[in-house]
């Protein structure tokens, strides 16, 4: 905790959550990518994997301040190219993430913390579009050649969030 003239204030708290499914080929890339984030010397205590299911990861980001997702999508966009979303202030579209296995997954996740308060100031997901989401623990040569890509901007992403807010200085 740092301190100021006015007294403590809390850090803000920043989580990178990659979610996916290490057996279902490209579902696997938000798991992937936070691996890589470790790797790339990412404070560890900042990045999480996750399964994806929506009611467990309002648990986890519970009481953080911004929060980014990384997840595969099926969107009908180019397999591996990278999409930014801010969906604060409007919900996701549901059909992005239709190859999730879970009934319950990040999109109600996201309007279920909206109509009760639980939403994090910050909120940014970055998808990746797959093409195989079948059983396989191999990524698309799209979605592995996008990848570095996707890595390099999620931590632009962190760093300008810690930035924002003084704890990277």
């Amino acid at each position: 905790m740092r301190e100021r003239a006015m007294g403590p204030i809390r850090a803000p708290r920043l989580l990178a959550i990659g979610i996916g499914n290490i057996y279902r080929s490209d579902d696997a890339a938000g798991v992937i990518a936070a691996r890589r984030l470790r790797q790339a010397g990412i404070d560890p205590s900042l990045v999480v994997e996750h399964s994806g299911e929506g009611a467990s990861l309002m648990e986890v980001w519970k009481g953080a301040d911004a929060v980014i997702l990384i997840d595969a999508v099926s969107s009908g966009r180019p397999p591996g190219e990278v999409l930014r979303l801010e969906p604060i202030n409007t919900p996701l579209p549901t059909q992005m993430f239709q190859s999730s296995s879970h009934a319950f997954s990040i999109p109600h996740a996201i309007e279920m913390a909206r109509a009760l308060g639980q939403l994090p100031a910050r909120l940014i997901v970055f998808g990746i579009e797959g093409s195989n989401f079948h059983a396989g623990t191999e990524l698309s040569r799209e979605v592995s050649a996008a990848m570095p890509g996707l890595v390099q901007s999620v931590i632009k992403e962190i760093n300008r969030l810690q930035f924002a807010s003084g704890e990277g200085e």
